[in-house]
Order: structure tokens, then C-alpha cells, then sequence
């Protein structure tokens, strides 16, 4: 008999284009447009697999996968859904799913999935799953519907019952200790402490103490015992931020307490036991560092068991009204102030902005344009001088090496005015522009010029025809 998988969405069009991607395989299909339709066809022929939305009007997906599964706890149900955020990828996972699917997703990627849910069920490797209940409590809001935040929020619903080291990546500012605490709070440790370090911001001679405390007398000023953040951190996790700035010497000792989870004071004698889940961050390229010998080979495998990367602010453009929004909010309450409207051409305009600081240089904005905004709507005028004039407020090696944000810019304004023939439009400028630059440096010498410019003469000179530019 054939495997049999059922598509379950409200979503007409989305029924419609699974069902034509499966229809070469060798599946039987069933389509419905509601999961109680779904229950009632159960007994006359259960599903091998099930792909079903989360929001459907008459009961929801997890709903729909829990009374699956109290038929049979073996069915591979995949949750797809267009309202994704960290809640719902972390109750899918704790309610047993096969996987999560944000929408919109990759069509293959999709049939992979329930191609590989199919071989599991028929070999037997899908059974009674030994995960809890979901945990009735409210995760962190990170707030993301960007595909790259995504990503970040089924890992996290994936590892949030696992007790596993985590190694997260991310530029200065993204919210890797947000990432880090949403790792806490949703995993069995929550009602343990969580206990963050800077590992860079701690004098060397200082962040041994730091991590694993000192005894009375171990050195000079130690006048008292002291309890490391290993100790403090005993029964939840300890976070350790910048992580790749640690020396190397005492990258050993944390080798050695994720070895066999004891460790030793500064000056002490007895082994101290501790029971810590270690979750790092960085912004560094870790295995540049392992190259270079700045850190340990064989703790970089014992840190990046799972990974996360945390996406820049640049790279989840979709972000950024949603996260204005929250944040001048979140401001106003907190000053108790009025809170602040964007227009929407300042919403266009930050939007496009390459945001160098991500969410915390976002974050900042917010607060100074709820303080020094004058009116309820904020204008393109209320702006700060160095965001409306980013080129007049920047030193010349600043401008220089961030051409490409005006670029964006006007590329931006170019598409939004409805126009097309973007590259079209671009190309003769972009290259009038470096013809000229490099007439000027030669001294309008055209050998030269081409020469700088990659070209032979005749291109250059057929190229400043074609431009107007030996006018």
C-alpha cells in the first residue's frame, strides 16, 4: 500500500500547490480544509504523515496534532505556519512535531521534509516521544518574521528541552544575550539562576577569580572567600559572553569543568561539583581563532554542539518596523511619556539604513526620538543630524568604506517610485562616475585611466563616448 499523506490548511492555495508537488510521488494524498474534517476520516484510512497549519478557524494546529496523536503517537505531523515567532516554534516542538515549517517556505524543502517523514514512520524510527508537556509560561519576545530569524526560532524550539551546550554567533548588538536567556527560560533549568559574564570586559588577572571564585589569602587583597559564577550558576546556566576573548590558559579550566563538571577555587584544595549549563556567545569567526592558536581546538567542539546565528539588523530588514514599533512603545512606558508615531516616509528611510549597531543602536534611537521628538508623528526633520546626513557626519575613511548605504538608498527610492529598469538606470552612473575618478587621477592621461580602471584603451574610449563624457 501506498503511504498516505494528508494536507490539512484552510489555505486553498497552499493545499492546491502541495498537492501538485506530490502528485508525481508514489503517495496517496488526502486534502482537507479543516482538521475536524481531518478526525473524522481517521479510522477509515490513518495518515503515514500529516503537513498542517497552525491558524485554521475551527481548531488550531497544535490542537489537531495533540488529538492525532492521543490516536497514535507515532504519525509525524509537520506544523506550517505564516504567523511564526518563538512561541509557537517552541510549543510545536514540545507538542511532539516532526518539524516546524514557516511560511513562506521552499517548496522542495517542504517535500523533503515529508519525504523524510515518510522513510522514518515506515522504518520505525518515530516513537512515543519523551519530551514534557508544554511549559505554561510566556517565552522571551523576541520579535522576528524575517526567514533568517526564523531559522533562529526552530533551533530554539528544537534544543529548548535538551540540556546542550550552545554556541551563539552574532554581530556586536543583534540580542545574543536575549537569544541566551530565551534558551533559559523555555528549558527544565528556569527555575534555576541565570548567570551572565563579559568575558572581554574582565581584566585577565581578574576573570579567573571571576568564574571560579578564590579562597581567603589566594593572593594579594583576597581577604575573604569568594563564589565564582560557576558556583553561582549551580542548577541553571551560565552565559558567557565573548567568549572567544578568553585566554587561552584559562580555556584549559573550562575545558576541563565541561569535562567532568568540577572545578577548584583560586587557591583551594577540594574539588567544587557544579551542575551548569554553559550557553557562549561571540561575534568572532571562532575558526579563524582556532587557526590562528587564540582558542582551543577541542573546546570550540565542545562549545558548538548547537549553533545560532543571530542575524544582523541588515539582514532582517522586515524587522525593523516591527521592532520601532515595540521599542517606542516600550520607551514611552518606561519614561512615561507620550509614545511616538513614524511617518511613513521616516519608517521607509529607517528601514534602509545599514544599521551598524543592530537592535541595540535601533533600541537607542528609539529612546532619544521619544525624549526630543516634538510632535506625536515623527518627520524626517525630528531625525538625528547624523542619521538624516550620514555622509556630512562621518570622517573621510568612514565615507569611504560605506558607498554601498547611499547605493542602497537610492536603490530603494528608485524601486518604491513604482519605476523598473533599476540595473539599467544605475550602470551608466555608476560607471560615469568611476571613469571620472580615474581621469582625474591619471590627469586625464587614457592610458593610465584604463589601466587603473581594469580596461584596455579602446574600451575606456568606447565607453566615454557611449556616456556623453568626451563631450
Amino acid at each position: 500500500m501506498l503511504p498516505v499523506v494528508w494536507i490539512v490548511d484552510d489555505d486553498a492555495s497552499i493545499r492546491w500547490v502541495l498537492e501538485t508537488a506530490l502528485e508525481d510521488k508514489p503517495y496517496a494524498l488526502k486534502v482537507f480544509d479543516s482538521p475536524l474534517l481531518a478526525l473524522k476520516s481517521f479510522e477509515q484510512a490513518p495518515p503515514t504523515v500529516i503537513i498542517s497549519d497552525v491558524r485554521m478557524p475551527d481548531m488550531d494546529g497544535l490542537t489537531f496534532m495533540e488529538a492525532i496523536h492521543e490516536k497514535d503517537k507515532a504519525i509525524p505531523v509537520i506544523i506550517m505556519t505564516a504567523h511564526a515567532d518563538l512561541d509557537t516554534a517552541v510549543k510545536s516542538y514540545q507538542s511532539k512535531a516532526f518539524e516546524y515549517l514557516p511560511k513562506p517556505f521552499d517548496l522542495d524543502e517542504a517535500i523533503g521534509l515529508i519525504d523524510r517523514a515518510i522513510k522514518r514512520k515506515l522504518s520505525g524510527g518515530i516513537k512515543s516521544s519523551r519530551r514534557k508537556k508544554p511549559q505554561d509560561k510566556q517565552p522571551l519576545n523576541i520579535i522576528g518574521v524575517a526567514p533568517a530569524m526564523q531559522e533562529v526560532f526552530r533551533i530554539l524550539g528544537r534544543v529548548s528541552q535538551l540540556d546542550v551546550t550552545v554556541l551563539i554567533n552574532g554581530e556586536t548588538g543583534t540580542g545574543k544575550e536575549l537569544v541566551a536567556q530565551a534558551l533559559h527560560e523555555l528549558s527544565p533549568r528556569a527555575e534555576g539562576p541565570f548567570v551572565a559574564l563579559n568575558t572581554a570586559a574582565i581584566p585577565r588577572e581578574l576573570l579567573e577569580s571571576e568564574l571560579f571564585g578564590h579562597e581567603k589569602g589566594a593572593f594579594t587583597g583576597a581577604h575573604s572567600q569568594r563564589i565564582g559564577r560557576f558556583e553561582q550558576a549551580n542548577g541553571g546556566t551560565l552565559f558567557l559572553d565573548e567568549i572567544g576573548d578568553m585566554p587561552v590558559d584559562l580555556q584549559t579550566r573550562l575545558l576541563r569543568v565541561l569535562n567532568d563538571g568540577s572545578f577548584y577555587r583560586v587557591g583551594g584544595k577540594n574539588p567544587i561539583k557544579t551542575d551548569v549549563r554553559i550557553v557562549a556567545a561571540t561575534h568572532q569567526n571562532m575558526e579563524q581563532l582556532v587557526r590562528e592558536g587564540r582558542f582551543r581546538e577541542d573546546l570550540l567542539y565542545r562549545l558548538n554542539i548547537i549553533r545560532i546565528k543571530v542575524p544582523a539588523l541588515r539582514e532582517r530588514r522586515e524587522d525593523i518596523p516591527l521592532l520601532l514599533r515595540f521599542y517606542l512603545e516600550k520607551e514611552s512606558k518606561a519614561l512615561d511619556l507620550e509614545e511616538k508615531q513614524l511617518s511613513k516616509e521616516v519608517e521607509r528611510f529607517l528601514s534602509s539604513l545599514p544599521w551598524p549597531g543592530n537592535v541595540r543602536q535601533l533600541r537607542s534611537l528609539c529612546t532619544w526620538l521619544t525624549i526630543m521628538a516634538p510632535d506625536k508623528v515623527v518627520q524626517m526633520e525630528d531625525l538625528p543630524l547624523e542619521l538624516r546626513n550620514p555622509v556630512e557626519t562621518r570622517g573621510a575613511d568612514e565615507q569611504d568604506d560605506d558607498w554601498q548605504a547611499p547605493l542602497r538608498r537610492w536603490a530603494e527610492a528608485f524601486l518604491l517610485s513604482g519605476k523598473e529598469g533599476l540595473h539599467t538606470a544605475a550602470e551608466p552612473l555608476f560607471e560615469t562616475v568611476l571613469i571620472e575618478e580615474a581621469l582625474k587621477m591619471s590627469h586625464n592621461h587614457r592610458q593610465k585611466a584604463a589601466a587603473l580602471l581594469g580596461w584596455g584603451r579602446n574600451t575606456l574610449t568606447r565607453k566615454s563616448q557611449a556616456l556623453g563624457l568626451d563631450d
